[in-house]
């Protein structure tokens, strides 16, 4: 990391005032006291022709890049396709973030409430980008889409926005990871009509009436199978590989904990192979006030789970017999982070919780289900990146950028930020961007001074 920079990672910090950030700053609308909303901040002209950088997205990425090229005095222009924090407006109507309050920690805007270890609701994670963006006075064109980037002859990009061209020194893209929903080539026989992919799901009054299927047991599959299942929908999941944690571990969240070791800062080149960036999260719930969602709670809960989808023929679902092996291998990653918490923890001067040893689970095959007999299939397989727009062979074999430390090895001018494990297990989330950002950000000065040396 360059030692000039104005960001870091956000920890844990201690219960205090119930102010965010620098009291100096105007108060982001998150759970605000102001009775009136924040004025709009001053926004510098915009050439809608030339720029020194552009970013493109304006989520946590985005705003921290910006964030970051202020403070080194860079001119840019933040392009957002939609509106600020559109990823998250998308997530379900009672989405709630999985990683406690003192993980909304962007550059320049630690969380300084007195609930570092509350949960936020989607609404309010938007209010905390809006106001964050607003605060920075980050100069975010919202409605304005990037649909082709390439060079040009020269050493700049050409950005074709649905305001026309422009042209730029750099470009930082912060679209994020995964913006293309993957659907399984063994899902085709399921019709397009009776598939609600979870980037469309909102809640289970919209689904029709009848049994659900699920198709995929990370994150987003768990948390809508608990949902339709509290609803009173007959639910079957389909699951597939994912590492789990409990909630808490002696009252305190075990992300807390986790965030006391290396655990969040494993770099990219430590992963056993590529195709492991595409690993669910730990399976965990911030619904309700945060409680434990795994295998072991949806089946309490009344879900039925089945292994992965291994055929659909003739209109009939049928299930391979891995259920056993996918609950051992959640099983499997909680035992090996219990082995980094016993170690890691005395040895940064914290004590070391309780470690509970999950109970035996007995898993039981599931018949085949036809379509017919079921009301919904929400698709919540995963998603993959997306970066087709850009015209030039910026990413590798699985869709990623090919990268150091943000910039583009492929691509002069170009750089990359919070892109999952772009250069550590933190890179992508809220309380780990900052510190990408600050390494991107000096990278894009460096490129510009020298590219003003030529």
């Amino acid at each position: 990391m360059p030692p000039t920079s104005s960001s870091s990672a956000s920890r844990p910090p201690p219960s205090g005032t119930a102010s965010w950030g620098s009291p100096s700053r105007p108060r982001p609308p998150w759970r605000s006291s102001a009775s009136e909303p924040l004025p709009p901040a001053p926004r510098p002209p915009y050439n809608r022709r030339m720029s020194t950088v552009v970013v493109v997205g304006a989520g946590q990425a985005g705003l921290a890049v910006s964030h970051e090229l202020g403070q080194r005095g860079i001119e840019h222009t933040v392009l957002e396709r939609s509106r600020i924090g559109q990823a998250w407006r998308d997530r379900w109507d009672s989405f709630t973030l999985v990683t406690p309050h003192w993980s909304l920690g962007l550059p320049g805007s630690p969380y300084e409430g007195s609930d570092p270890e509350g949960f936020v609701p989607r609404d309010d994670v938007v209010g905390y980008l809006e106001g964050y963006a607003a605060s920075q006075a980050a100069p975010v064109r919202e409605g304005v889409e990037v649909t082709r980037l390439a060079r040009t002859e020269g050493r700049r990009l050409r950005l074709d926005t649905t305001e026309g061209p422009l042209e730029a020194a750099a470009a930082v893209v912060c679209t994020g990871s995964f913006r293309r929903q993957h659907r399984p080539e063994v899902l085709a026989g399921i019709p397009e009509d009776r598939v609600t992919r979870s980037a469309d799901y909102r809640s289970p009054d919209e689904l029709p009436d009848g049994p659900v299927l699920v198709v995929g047991g990370g994150q987003s599959g768990c948390q809508i199978a608990e949902e339709l299942r509290l609803a009173g929908t007959d639910v079957t999941l389909a699951c597939g590989r994912a590492p789990w944690i409990p909630r808490r571990l002696d009252g305190v969240d075990t992300v807390t904990w986790l965030a006391r070791t290396s655990f969040y800062d494993l770099p990219l080149s430590a992963l056993p192979a590529p195709a492991a960036r595409l690993l669910s999260n730990p399976l965990v719930s911030g619904a309700r006030g945060g409680h434990d969602l795994n295998w072991r709670t949806l089946s309490a809960l009344g879900v039925q789970l089945a292994g992965h989808v291994a055929a659909v023929d003739d209109g009939v679902v049928a299930f391979a017999d891995d259920l056993a092996d996918s609950v051992a291998f959640g099983d499997a990653r909680w035992a090996d982070l219990r082995e980094v918490l016993a170690a890691q923890l005395p040895a940064r001067g914290y004590p070391v919780p309780e470690l509970p040893v999950p109970a035996p689970f007995a898993a039981e095959p599931v018949p085949p289900i036809p379509l017919g007999e079921l009301g919904a299939v929400v698709l919540a397989s995963g998603f993959r990146p997306d970066y087709s727009w850009i015209e030039a062979p910026a990413c590798d074999a699985l869709g990623f950028p090919l990268t150091d430390d943000g910039e583009s090895t492929e691509v002069p001018g170009l750089y990359f930020c919070g892109v999952h494990f772009m250069r550590t297990r933190a890179s992508a989330v809220l309380f780990g961007v900052g510190r990408d950002a600050a390494v991107v950000a000096g990278r894009v000065a460096q490129g510009l001074a020298e590219a003003a040396r030529l």
